[in-house]
């Protein structure tokens, strides 16, 4: 079993910056591929980012390229997503996942979910 908890989210002005982070516990995470997803209100989980286990492959969602950057500490068993240039569109409930495979995570294949940290973007 792994336990994922994610931090870091809360309100900003559009333009600014957040860095939401993962803690993971239980097995250890390096054995697993890690993704970020995000949900708004009356919107289903869509895919933000993934990161292969040994951290040396990403892979971002078209609407977060350029803008958005994952990452892990394995030592720390703990991921992060960097988040600029943040815009109204990009406000919701933000999940840390675990997978097999970054290709998995990428499909929405998951084996672990964490809780959900909110973000509000203000315009």
């Amino acid at each position: 079993q792994v336990q994922l908890v994610e931090s870091g989210g809360g309100l900003v002005q559009a333009g600014g910056s957040l860095r939401l982070s993962c803690a993971a516990s239980g097995r250890t995470l390096s054995t697993y591929a890690m993704g970020w997803f995000r949900q708004a209100p009356g919107k289903e989980r869509g895919f933000v980012a993934a990161i292969s286990a040994s951290g040396s492959t990403l892979y971002y969602g078209d609407s977060v390229k350029g803008r958005f950057t994952i990452s892990r500490d394995n030592a720390k068993s703990t991921v992060y997503l960097q988040m600029d240039s943040l815009q109204p569109e990009d406000a919701g409930v933000y999940y840390c996942a675990a997978g097999g495979s970054r290709y998995q995570v990428q499909q929405g294949r998951i084996a672990y979910w964490g809780q959900g940290t909110q973000v509000t973007v203000s315009s």
